[in-house]
C-alpha cells in the first residue's frame, strides 16, 4: 500500500496571471535546493481518513493560516517518484504571506552528532506564476498544475466547482 498524503493547492489570478502558492522545505537537505525542491502544502494520511480535511489541517499546520473560504476542485491524484500518491484541491483564494509560520520537526543533525535540532516543515512560501511553479515545483506534483489550468480552461477564470 504507498503513502498517501493530501494538500491544497491555493491560487489567485493577479493581473490576468494566475499564480499558485508553494512552499520550501524546512531542514538541511533542502536548504540549498530551489529548482525542483518546493511543494504544495500536504501531508500524510491513513486509509480511510478524509483527504479534504487533512489537506485543510495540514495548510494550516504547515502555512500558520487558515484555508482561504472558497470550494475545493478536486484534482486528479498523483503518483510521486517514490511512490506517495497526494490527492490534492485546488482552491481560489489569496493569502496575505506575512505572519506565516510553519510547524516544526526533529532531526539529529549534523547526522550522527547525537544533536538534536528542530527545523520548520516549510521555511518559506511564495506565491509563483504557473510557468515559474512548474520549475520550482518537485517533479511529481508538477501535473497537479496541468490539472489546475485544464479546470481554469473548462470553467473560466471563476472556477469554484467541486469535483
Amino acid at each position: 500500500m504507498p503513502k498517501l498524503s493530501a494538500g491544497l493547492l491555493l491560487f489567485r489570478e493577479t493581473d490576468g496571471v494566475v499564480e499558485v502558492l508553494l512552499g520550501h522545505p524546512g531542514g538541511p537537505f533542502w536548504a540549498r535546493k530551489d529548482e525542483g525542491a518546493w511543494s504544495i502544502p500536504k501531508g500524510e494520511y491513513a486509509d480511510g481518513d478524509d483527504p479534504w480535511a487533512v489537506a485543510q489541517r495540514e495548510f494550516t499546520e504547515e502555512t500558520g493560516k487558515p484555508v482561504p473560504a472558497g470550494p475545493p476542485i478536486g484534482l486528479a491524484p498523483v503518483r510521486q517518484p517514490g511512490g506517495k500518491v497526494v490527492t490534492a484541491f485546488a482552491v481560489r483564494g489569496d493569502l496575505d504571506l506575512d505572519g506565516t509560520f510553519s510547524n516544526t520537526f526533529t532531526l539529529v543533525w549534523p547526522r550522527g552528532s547525537g544533536t538534536v535540532r528542530e527545523f520548520p516543515e516549510i521555511d518559506r512560501v511564495e506565491w509563483f506564476d504557473l510557468a515559474t511553479a512548474r520549475v520550482k515545483l518537485l517533479k511529481g506534483q508538477r501535473p497537479l498544475l496541468d490539472e489546475l489550468e485544464k479546470v481554469l480552461a473548462h470553467d473560466g477564470p471563476d472556477a469554484s466547482r467541486s469535483r
